[in-house]
Formats: C-alpha cells, structure tokens, sequence
C-alpha cells in the first residue's frame, strides 16, 4: 500500500505470518534472526545507535551498514518488537529514508489458531517522478523479503536458494 502522509509519499507492507510470535520478533530483532529471510550474514548488537551491518554474500564483497534510529525488542519473548533504520532506497540516493517493522501478536481465534503481524513502513519519500521510481522498487524488494520471512517461518522454506541475490 502507498499512501501520502504529511511528510511525504509511504509504503506500508502488512503479513500475518503463522508461527510463533516470539520467532518472528527474534527475525527483527537478532544478527541470527536476519539472516534467516534477509541478508547472508548480519552483525548487530541489538540497541538503538548501533549499526546493523547487512551482508549479501558471506565474504562481506556486497554490504550494507546502516544506522538503528529506534529499537525495542525488550518484550521480544513475548512476541513483539519494532526496529527502525536508515535505508538507501538506491545507490544514486545520499539521504536515507528510513524502514521500520514491527511485529505484534494476534489474539488467539476460537479454533486455537492465531498468528503474528509484521508491519513494515517506509518513507517518506519525496513526491517527484525519480523519488517516485525509487520508491516503487523499493516496495517491490520489501514485498518479496517479507513473503520469504513467511516462507521461512511457515514453510521452512528460504526463497532465496531458489532465486540466488
């Protein structure tokens, strides 16, 4: 979803993933946990003003290192966190325009079934046809590592063997 806020143009992903929720909020909030559906190999310590260090093959050849702006993985266990970072939405752009994903619990249905909900923002991105193309590419990125953070938690099953990065 897009949509236009006070500050800009947003994308707003939403996934209700059925696992565990603490095993969802440890996929955002751990080194571990990211390299399961995102990068090949992560360094991050887990506190707002650190760096979270993404790599996308496990020689470090292909990085990215960006900057936490707000972390809150202190109920974790329990099922919920937030994490929010700059991100580069291409490798033309010198200002970051942040993402922030939470995680959350649903309420348990009547059949003993429940889920999590993962909701990922990003913006604002500027409302000009190049801020604009970038911002497309981005949601359709974030999209397809968010359907392979389900694949993985549901499935056990890792999208990025079949499509290499």
């Amino acid at each position: 979803m897009v949509g236009r806020e006070e500050n800009g143009v947003w994308i707003t992903l939403k996934e209700t993933i059925h696992a565990p929720a603490a095993e969802v909020a440890s996929c955002i909030s751990t080194a571990a946990g990211f390299c399961r559906w995102l990068a090949v190999a992560c360094e991050f310590d887990g506190a707002a003003g650190d760096t979270l260090a993404i790599s996308w093959d496990r020689e470090w050849i292909h990085s990215t290192e960006v900057k936490v702006l707000d972390f809150d993985a202190d109920h974790a266990h329990d099922g919920h966190a937030r994490i929010r970072f700059e991100w580069f939405p291409s490798a033309l752009e010198d200002t970051a325009t942040p993402v922030e994903i939470t995680v959350t619990p649903l309420a348990t249905r009547g059949d003993g079934t429940s889920g999590t909900r993962v909701i990922l923002r990003h913006g604002p991105f500027a409302d000009d046809a190049d801020a604009l193309i970038f911002m497309a590419d981005s949601a359709e990125s974030w999209r397809w590592y968010l359907c392979n953070l389900r694949s993985v938690l549901e499935q056990k099953h890792d999208m990025r063997a079949v499509r290499p990065l």
